[in-house]
C-alpha cells in the first residue's frame, strides 16, 4: 500500500496576536507537523509566531490582512510563493487574505494549482466583500449555526462544499475539576482585593459592544440589590480603537455605584485560571457566537456557565449544560436564572464534549480527502 502523500498546507490569517481563529491556527499546524505534513502560516506576526514556530510550523511574515488596496500588490507574488513552495493546500481564515489568495489561485494553471479551502469563522456582515468566505473548493463550518447562516445568506453556496467542523477543547488541558494552585489564586486576589471571598461571575472578550458588557453591569446591580455577595469580573483588553467604549463601560460602573463589585481585569494570560476559579462565567453577546469556545472551556473545567440561547453557544449549552441557557430580552428571567445558579448550581457533567482531537482529525482528513478529490 502506498505511503500517504506529505502536504504542504499554507494557513492564511491577518496576524497572529490572541483570539480562537489564531489558536486554531497554532493547533492545526502543530497537528500537521505532528503528521510529517509541512505547515505554513502567512501573517503579519504577532505573539503567537514564536509558539508556532517552536512546534516546528514555518512563519511567513506577510501583511496579507491589512485592508489596503496596497495589499493587492501581493497577489503575483503570493502567485510566485505557492509555486515556489509547492504548496498542496491554501487554508484562508479571514476574508482580506482570502480575497488575496483566490485571485492569486485563480490565475493559475487549474490543473496543477493547490487546492482552495476557507473556514468561516463568523457570521459576517452579508454582502460580496464576506461572499468570498463561500467560495472554497470545501467550506469548513465551524458549527451547525454557522452552517445555517451559509445556506441562508449565500443560498447559490452547494451543501456538499460545506463541511462542519466543530472547533474544539483539550481535554487534558482543560480537564474537568481543574484549579489554579494557590499562589496563583493568592496573587491574583492580591491584585483584586474587592473580589476575594465573593461569587465570582465572569464576563470572558474583548472590549466591544457586542459582547454584552452593558448586560453584565446591569446584571451585576440586579444580583447585589437581591442581596447575593457577587463580585463581577470583564475580561479582555480593549484595542485601540475601543478606548472610548472601555471608558464608557468605566462609566456606567461609577455611575451605578459598583467599583467595588466590578473589575476590569484587560488583556489576561491566565484566563484558564479565572474560569477555573469562576462561580459562574457567562456569554451575554448581543449577536449570536458562531461557536463559543471560552463557553466550552469553562464547561469543560466543570465550571457553571450560562448564556443567551442562540448561536453556537446555544449549541453548546443545549448539548453539555442546558440548565445554563438564558431567554434573550428578558434581564428579569436572566438575573433569577443566574441567581439560582449561584445559589444552587447544578454540576456540570464531565465528558469529551467537543474534543479538540476530533476537530484536529476532521481537518487533516479534509485536506488529504481534498488532494486526492478529482479537480471540477
Amino acid at each position: 500500500m502506498a505511503e500517504a502523500k506529505k502536504l504542504t498546507v499554507l494557513q492564511l490569517v491577518p496576524a497572529l496576536e490572541s483570539g480562537g481563529v489564531e489558536r486554531g491556527t497554532l493547533e492545526v499546524a502543530q497537528a500537521l507537523v505532528e503528521h510529517g505534513h509541512r505547515a505554513l502560516v502567512m501573517s503579519a506576526g504577532g505573539r503567537q509566531v514564536a509558539p508556532l514556530v517552536a512546534s516546528g510550523a514555518e512563519h511567513f511574515a506577510w501583511p496579507i490582512g491589512e485592508k489596503s488596496f496596497k495589499t493587492l500588490l501581493l497577489v503575483g507574488k503570493l502567485r510566485t510563493f505557492l509555486q515556489a513552495q509547492k504548496v498542496d493546500i491554501i487554508h484562508a481564515r479571514s476574508r482580506v487574505p482570502a480575497w488575496i489568495a483566490w485571485l492569486s489561485w485563480r490565475g493559475m494553471n487549474p490543473a496543477t494549482r493547490p487546492r482552495f479551502v476557507t473556514t468561516v469563522h463568523g457570521m459576517y456582515g452579508v454582502n460580496r466583500y464576506s461572499r468570498i468566505m463561500t467560495q472554497g473548493e470545501r467550506v469548513i463550518a465551524v458549527s451547525n449555526t454557522v452552517r445555517d447562516y451559509i445556506l441562508r445568506e449565500y443560498p447559490d453556496t452547494p451543501p456538499w462544499r460545506i463541511q462542519v467542523i466543530h472547533r474544539g477543547v483539550d481535554g487534558q488541558a482543560y480537564p474537568h475539576g481543574w484549579k489554579p494552585d494557590p499562589a496563583w489564586q493568592q496573587a491574583f486576589f492580591a491584585q483584586f482585593p474587592r473580589a476575594t471571598g465573593k461569587l465570582l461571575v465572569t464576563l470572558p472578550g474583548r472590549i466591544t459592544r457586542l459582547k454584552g458588557h452593558e448586560d453584565f453591569i446591569e446584571l451585576i446591580a440586579r444580583l447585589k440589590r437581591r442581596g447575593l455577595p457577587v463580585h463581577g469580573l470583564i475580561v479582555g483588553g480593549a484595542s485601540a480603537s475601543k478606548q472610548r467604549y472601555l471608558q464608557k463601560l468605566r462609566y456606567r460602573v461609577r455611575s451605578m455605584g459598583l467599583e467595588d463589585d466590578i473589575s476590569f481585569t484587560g488583556q489576561r494570560d491566565d484566563l484558564k485560571n479565572i474560569l477555573a476559579t469562576s462561580s459562574l462565567v457567562l456569554s451575554l453577546s448581543t449577536q449570536p457566537e458562531s461557536f463559543g469556545r471560552t463557553t466550552l472551556e469553562a464547561l469543560r473545567l466543570g465550571v457553571p456557565t450560562a448564556g443567551y440561547d442562540r448561536g453556537g453557544v446555544g449549541e453548546i449549552l443545549r448539548t453539555i449544560y442546558p440548565v445554563g441557557l438564558l431567554p434573550l430580552d428578558c434581564l428579569d428571567e436572566t438575573c433569577r436564572r443566574i441567581a439560582q445558579l449561584l445559589q444552587h448550581p447544578e454540576p456540570v457533567p464531565a465528558g469529551e464534549f467537543f474534543p479538540l482531537q476530533a476537530m484536529l482529525d476532521q481537518t487533516l482528513a479534509l485536506y488529504e480527502q481534498q488532494v486526492r478529490t478529482p479537480r471540477r
